[in-house]
């Protein structure tokens, strides 16, 4: 069921404190861990709590959940002190544009100059 933790789901084994994640950050819709193979000095997951496959399916679910897991990104890159310099927000969708978790997450990247176009 969609929202439901699924038992085969590393992000949701994250969650439930299963398997252990650096935090950042977490809300009660939300939670933000350092990514374990970063691609920028600072690489944070954000990712909300229920499960969705994707970006796409959690917006059309629970839009206010999606705003939550943007606001979240924000709040990390301030954190992080990477706001004047710059940040992106990655939400990867498919496995095509390289999602290789299918539970809903965003990617805050920032702490040295970013390319554009990425990929």
């Amino acid at each position: 069921m969609a929202g439901e933790p699924q038992a085969d789901c590393l992000f949701c084994k994250i969650v439930a404190g299963a398997v252990p994640a650096t935090v950042v950050r977490e809300t009660g819709t939300t939670i933000a861990f350092r990514d374990i193979n970063p691609q920028a000095p600072t690489h944070v997951l954000v990712i909300p709590k229920a499960h969705y496959p994707d970006a796409a399916s959690l917006a059309a679910a629970e839009p206010g959940i999606a705003a939550d897991v943007l606001a979240e990104a924000g709040r990390v890159a301030a954190d992080e002190k990477i706001e004047e310099l710059g940040y992106r927000i990655v939400l990867n969708t498919g496995a095509g544009a390289g999602q290789t978790v299918f539970h809903a997450h965003a990617h805050v990247l920032g702490g040295r100059g970013l390319e554009w176009p990425p990929g």
